[in-house]
């Protein structure tokens, strides 16, 4: 096993760091600051994208740097998770990047779902449009009123009506939901109930302009929209779309969703190391520029260890999640499910800890927006929750670990 990039990555890998430099770097805080002007509320129904947004998307098309993720070479690039992966890290620099290259969450993991489990007619009328960049999607899994860390306490529905699917229920911490061109939800819920725990639960494909669908609020993360993409509660009160729009076959749910898992979370926690990467820089850059007692403050109160600290943290969360993506490769989920889950705490309880240090020699100017810095430690939190809390982690850890002594 070895981690040495290929060819075909260094050469994306050049590029992509090429355009960012070029085309994203030198409008991101006027992009940031202008998103906030545009969206100032939790008024959802009025967010706006970027108007910068759209042309760096198609200029990012036109230099063959689009859905890089997907590895099929006919509908995108043909990376494997291992080669998208340092490219998902620099992308993680920037909190908008990935949505220039149509490398977004939400959407990537959706596309992969449709993907690999799609029928042809619903790859004709849902992953086309994905690839194309034309909408956005959704996933509703988490609701408000059970405990969502254990995903089996679903109580939405699914029930078979003649030739339609009913659906009921809430889901809320729904990402993308607010944005403009949101146009699809993935919903997931309780199918079958007297089948085992783990095949029990069915996704449905369902176009968010359905009757009976009700959008409620936009949920604040420490305090921010996150506009244009938001974090959605919505109901739904006897929505029926056709039977076809089911994915696989009832109680399928489950299986789906380890597919759709494992890369994803590659993808996360190599956004977060690239997030990282950003902190530990800003961090050096004003720890050598300030000075307070006569002394650059890098020399100060332990600073120096403090980024010796970060390094070796980065270095390992690194490490261990391109480890996570060449056994997905080439030995397939279930047998890295030790490591998916692993990086998962690793990498956002390290990318929390670096923020803060960053943000700690910072001083006041760290919790502003005049830096990134207050937007990773939220998103370094939030991490800690999306797609399954630290606790659900280690316990699957803990499950293999103990099974070798059986």
């Amino acid at each position: 096993m070895h981690f040495t990039h290929s060819d075909k990555t260094k050469d994306y890998l050049a590029r992509l760091k090429t355009f960012m430099q070029e085309n994203v770097y030198p409008v991101e805080e006027q992009i940031y600051a202008e998103t906030h002007q545009l969206n100032p509320t939790g008024d959802w129904q009025n967010w706006q994208v970027h108007p910068l947004i759209e042309p760096l998307k198609n200029k990012a098309k036109e230099v063959g740097l689009w859905n890089l993720f997907l590895p099929d070479s006919t509908l995108a690039q043909g990376l494997s998770t291992l080669e998208y992966a340092p490219l998902a890290e620099e992308m993680g620099r920037c909190g908008f990047a990935s949505e220039i290259f149509n490398c977004n969450a939400p959407d990537t993991g959706n596309m992969e779902v449709l993907y690999h489990f799609g029928s042809a007619q619903q790859k004709e009328q849902w992953l086309t449009p994905l690839l194309a960049g034309d909408i956005r999607s959704v996933f509703g899994m988490t609701e408000p009123d059970v405990a969502s860390s254990d995903a089996t306490n679903m109580q939405a529905s699914v029930e078979i009506d003649g030739d339609e699917l009913v659906l009921n229920g809430k889901k809320w911490w729904t990402t993308g939901l607010g944005h403009p061109n949101a146009k699809l939800a993935i919903f997931m819920a309780l199918s079958n109930p007297e089948n085992d725990k783990h095949n029990q639960h069915s996704m449905v494909l369902v176009p968010l302009d359905t009757q009976g669908i009700k959008i409620k609020r936009m949920l604040q993360a420490y305090g921010d929209y996150d506009a244009p993409f938001g974090h959605g509660e919505m109901h739904f009160d006897n929505v029926r779309v056709p039977k076809d729009n089911l994915l696989v076959g009832m109680g399928k749910g489950f299986a789906i969703a380890q597919g759709r898992l494992g890369p994803g979370r590659i993808h996360h926690c190599m956004r977060a190391i690239g997030m990282a990467e950003k902190a530990l820089e800003l961090a050096v850059q004003r720890g050598l520029s300030r000075s307070a007692f006569g002394k650059p403050i890098i020399k100060l109160g332990g600073n120096g260890e403090r980024i010796a600290d970060a390094r070796i943290a980065i270095e390992q969360s690194r490490l261990l999640t391109l480890q996570a993506a060449w056994k997905i490769d080439n030995l397939g989920v279930k047998n890295a499910m030790v490591d998916i889950s692993a990086i998962k705490v690793a990498v956002p309880n390290m990318l929390e800890k670096v923020v803060d240090m960053a943000i700690q020699i910072h001083g006041g100017a760290g919790m502003s927006n005049d830096f990134v810095l207050a937007r990773f430690a939220a998103g370094a939190r939030a991490l800690r929750l999306a797609d399954g809390p630290d606790e659900v982690h280690k316990a699957m850890v803990t499950r293999l670990e103990l099974a070798k002594y059986k």
